[in-house]
Protein backbone atom coordinates (compact mmCIF):
# COMPACT_ATOMS: atom_id res chain seq x y z
CA UNK A 1 0.00 0.00 0.00
CA UNK A 2 1.02 3.25 -0.85
CA UNK A 3 2.31 6.07 1.70
CA UNK A 4 -0.74 8.92 1.69
CA UNK A 5 1.80 11.74 2.96
CA UNK A 6 3.87 11.07 -0.40
CA UNK A 7 1.02 11.19 -2.56
CA UNK A 8 -0.12 14.35 -1.28
CA UNK A 9 3.86 15.60 -1.26
CA UNK A 10 4.02 14.57 -4.99
CA UNK A 11 0.74 16.60 -5.97
CA UNK A 12 1.91 19.48 -4.04
CA UNK A 13 4.91 19.80 -5.92
CA UNK A 14 3.53 19.04 -9.05
CA UNK A 15 0.46 22.08 -8.36
CA UNK A 16 3.53 24.75 -7.03
CA UNK A 17 5.73 23.49 -9.89
CA UNK A 18 2.68 24.23 -12.92
CA UNK A 19 1.69 27.33 -11.14
CA UNK A 20 5.80 28.63 -10.88
CA UNK A 21 6.11 27.98 -14.73
CA UNK A 22 2.75 29.97 -15.29
CA UNK A 23 3.79 32.76 -13.32
CA UNK A 24 6.83 32.69 -15.49
CA UNK A 25 5.26 33.11 -18.49
CA UNK A 26 2.86 35.46 -17.36
CA UNK A 27 6.29 37.75 -16.33
CA UNK A 28 7.54 36.41 -20.05
CA UNK A 29 4.66 37.90 -22.10
CA UNK A 30 4.12 41.25 -20.23
CA UNK A 31 7.60 42.17 -20.71
CA UNK A 32 7.49 40.76 -24.30
CA UNK A 33 4.66 43.44 -24.69
CA UNK A 34 5.68 46.12 -23.08
CA UNK A 35 8.99 45.73 -25.02
CA UNK A 36 6.88 45.61 -28.13
CA UNK A 37 5.20 48.70 -27.15
CA UNK A 38 7.85 50.49 -26.15
CA UNK A 39 9.29 50.09 -29.67
CA UNK A 40 5.98 51.15 -31.47
CA UNK A 41 5.93 54.02 -29.68
CA UNK A 42 9.25 55.01 -30.71
CA UNK A 43 8.82 54.15 -34.24
CA UNK A 44 5.50 55.79 -34.61
CA UNK A 45 7.55 58.97 -32.63
CA UNK A 46 5.02 58.83 -29.14
CA UNK A 47 7.77 58.59 -27.25
CA UNK A 48 11.71 59.51 -27.60
CA UNK A 49 14.10 56.65 -28.51
CA UNK A 50 16.37 57.53 -25.29
CA UNK A 51 15.65 58.94 -21.70
CA UNK A 52 16.29 62.35 -22.43
CA UNK A 53 12.90 64.91 -22.76
CA UNK A 54 15.25 67.68 -23.62
CA UNK A 55 18.59 69.29 -25.31
CA UNK A 56 20.71 68.28 -28.61
CA UNK A 57 20.07 64.35 -28.10
CA UNK A 58 16.41 64.54 -27.52
CA UNK A 59 16.18 66.48 -30.99
CA UNK A 60 18.16 64.31 -32.86
CA UNK A 61 16.58 61.33 -31.75
CA UNK A 62 12.57 63.62 -32.21
CA UNK A 63 14.17 64.41 -35.99
CA UNK A 64 13.77 60.84 -37.04
CA UNK A 65 10.57 60.21 -35.75
CA UNK A 66 7.73 60.76 -37.88
CA UNK A 67 6.42 63.13 -34.19
CA UNK A 68 9.17 65.10 -35.11
CA UNK A 69 9.15 65.03 -38.56
CA UNK A 70 5.78 66.24 -38.21
CA UNK A 71 6.40 68.59 -35.36
CA UNK A 72 9.07 70.16 -37.56
CA UNK A 73 6.99 70.42 -40.62
CA UNK A 74 4.32 72.66 -38.71
CA UNK A 75 6.83 74.56 -36.69
CA UNK A 76 8.31 75.75 -40.39
CA UNK A 77 4.97 76.45 -41.64
CA UNK A 78 4.68 78.58 -38.29
CA UNK A 79 7.33 80.24 -38.53
CA UNK A 80 7.30 81.05 -42.60
CA UNK A 81 3.30 82.83 -41.69
CA UNK A 82 5.48 84.85 -38.86
CA UNK A 83 8.09 86.15 -41.11
CA UNK A 84 5.39 86.79 -44.29
CA UNK A 85 3.40 88.76 -41.25
CA UNK A 86 6.85 90.22 -39.72
CA UNK A 87 5.32 88.60 -36.63
CA UNK A 88 8.04 88.05 -33.59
Amino acid sequence: MTDLSSITSSATSFVANQTAKLGKAVDDTKNSFAAALNRAEVNVGIKPKTGFTAGPTYQANEAATLGGQTKAAFNHAINDVKSVLHIK
